[in-house]
């Protein structure tokens, strides 16, 4: 895999899918489907309108970032549950954020001047795979905040020469091949982790998710589902049958992180979704049944689990799909019992997929004319033709 394959949160820059596109999204979803998404997401709605019921005391939190694909959700479920929030970016992204939050600018590489000075009950670093970054955050806020979380990523596990890793694996922190992407990413990110819990210690905690899906994404990895069932015909579906899928909806995984600093947990998770081990032949079907009524042509599944053919043609993701082999063979397999211990919820995958689906509508139409999808109409095109010609 590349390192874009394993860079699976998106940092604070400042291009904001969300700043255009979020009350068009609201707006198309408030239709029919809006009884069916309530029941579907009672759970979060529920968590999201209790602060008061289960006695929660507000937090100050500063945001390390806010604006990019984790950071909105983020910060909306926490102003939802009555915490003050502050952000820290560069200014160049806006974001449809509630009026409360405190908006400071500055730069993660040493231009902190607007965060002295200041106390919070704990940061969220959601910007930062450069280890220096972090090592200068955590030494000026240290002495004034009360906790520190890091979101780092599952890929600190590569290689996954196993499956079922869980927090305990031992993670590396040189690369053993620098010029192997996913090795150099990993690396960077456990230097990150490291640096946050030198220095916090007991106060530090650090949350991995995997590859992270839903309204929002500034990737095109996962929205090419959605998009390609409502197409139709004859669908490539990649791999083994039982081959293991993971995802995390963003909207779970900042319910969780909210949720861990509420409750005043600390330590190390891995944020793995679902809760019950889901295959890539489950996962497509249920993207055909969730949305294939909406196609132009009825869809119809052709599994093609030929690694050696699909690789021939470099279809070799297509999330939450990934080649399972190699330095990659427990990519999809991450042990989340830790973080399910501590609150971690998950929506219907159906919901995450009407809702990529919707949002999807709304992003600018120079980047539905040419999204980055793993697999384009040519490559499907190709690998269906040679495996039917068998």
């Amino acid at each position: 895999m590349t390192d874009s394959a394993h860079d699976m949160h998106d940092s604070s820059g400042d291009r904001d899918p969300l700043a255009t596109g979020r009350r068009e999204f609201l707006r198309r979803a408030a239709g029919a489907a809006a009884l069916a998404g309530i029941a579907s997401n009672l759970p979060s709605v529920l968590r999201a309108l209790e602060p008061s019921a289960r006695g929660v005391a507000p937090l100050d939190i500063l945001v390390l970032g806010g604006t990019g694909f984790i950071g909105p959700h983020l910060v909306r479920h926490a102003v939802a549950r009555g915490h003050r929030v502050t952000i820290f970016t560069r200014g160049r992204r806006t974001a449809d954020l509630p009026e409360s939050v405190t908006r400071l600018v500055g730069d993660r590489n040493g231009q902190l001047g607007a965060l002295q000075g200041k106390r919070w009950d704990i940061v969220i670093d959601d910007s930062a795979t450069n280890p220096d970054w972090v090592r200068q955050s955590v030494a000026l806020l240290e002495p004034s905040v009360g906790a520190y979380m890091f979101t780092s990523s599952t890929g600190v596990y590569y290689p996954y020469l196993k499956r079922g890793l869980n927090e305990s694996h031992p993670v590396l922190y040189d690369a053993a091949d620098p010029n192997d992407g996913s090795a150099s990413f990993g690396v960077a990110k456990a230097r990150c982790e490291r640096a946050v819990m030198d220095a916090f210690g007991a106060r530090g905690i650090v949350v991995r998710p995997t590859y992270i899906v839903g309204p929002g994404d500034t990737t095109d990895r996962f929205p090419y589902w959605p998009q390609r069932i409502v197409r139709g015909g004859e669908i490539l579906a990649p791999g083994r049958r039982d081959d293991p899928v993971q995802i995390i909806d963003v909207r779970d995984l900042a319910e969780f992180m909210i949720g861990i600093a509420e409750r005043g947990s600390r330590g190390i998770y891995n944020v793995a979704g679902p809760k019950a081990r889901l295959t890539a032949a489950r996962f497509y079907e249920t993207a055909v049944n969730t949305l294939g009524s909406q196609a132009g042509s009825p869809p119809k599944l052709v599994y093609v689990d030929d690694y050696a053919l699909l690789a021939k043609h470099k279809v070799e993701e297509a999330i939450p799909w990934a080649m399972l082999r190699g330095n990659d063979l427990g990519m999809m397999s991450i042990r989340n019992d830790k973080a399910v211990g501590a609150g971690l919820a998950f929506r219907a995958l159906d919901v995450t997929l009407r809702d990529t689906l919707t949002w999807w509508g709304t992003v600018p139409e120079a980047r539905k004319a040419k999204p980055r999808f793993t697999i384009t109409p040519e490559q499907e095109a190709a690998v269906l033709a040679e495996w039917k010609a068998r």
